[in-house]
């Protein structure tokens, strides 16, 4: 994908990744809930800060460069490299299939953001191989973003 593409990523069918149902999902709070709406209709969101245009996630009340309170939702492209990773081996309980990928991606707007690698083989992961992001229904109310390879085009 180009970096003027506007295209969203798709939901990918949870059924493409090794896992067991019954992990423990994200309970959405007032301060996140534009998140979580946000990757259920398949849009990335993250806030930044109208005063010093810093890039905030986890969702907070204030920006943590300046204090200011001129924190707003917007949209992500998706795209990214893997900061840093880890293989999981040992399961914290037996809802979780391994081995699994745990990254944290590095986002083209500047900021990280812990998740899954998915639909690549662990031993293929890298620091700075290109990702995106892809999104898996969980429940009604959960959908959660996690990344894959980028795909060339």
């Amino acid at each position: 994908m180009s970096g003027a593409s506007k295209t969203r990523p798709r939901s990918e069918p949870a059924g493409e990744r090794n896992r067991s149902a019954g992990i423990p999902l994200p309970r959405p709070t007032a301060l996140s809930r534009p998140h979580w709406d946000g990757c259920r209709e398949g849009v990335l969101r993250f806030q930044r800060c109208r005063d010093c245009g810093a890039a905030v996630f986890i969702p907070q009340p204030v920006c943590p460069g300046c204090f200011g309170d001129g924190l707003r939702w917007v949209e992500s492209s998706g795209r990214g490299t893997v900061y840093s990773y880890t293989v999981v081996h040992r399961p914290p309980s037996p809802a979780f299939a391994v081995p699994y990928v745990v990254v944290i991606a590095e986002l083209e707007e500047g900021w990280h953001m812990l998740s899954n690698l998915v639909a690549c083989d662990p031993a293929d992961v890298s620091v700075d191989m290109p990702i995106e992001v892809v999104f898996e229904r969980e429940s009604a109310e959960i959908t959660l973003p996690r990344f894959r390879p980028a795909r060339s085009g």
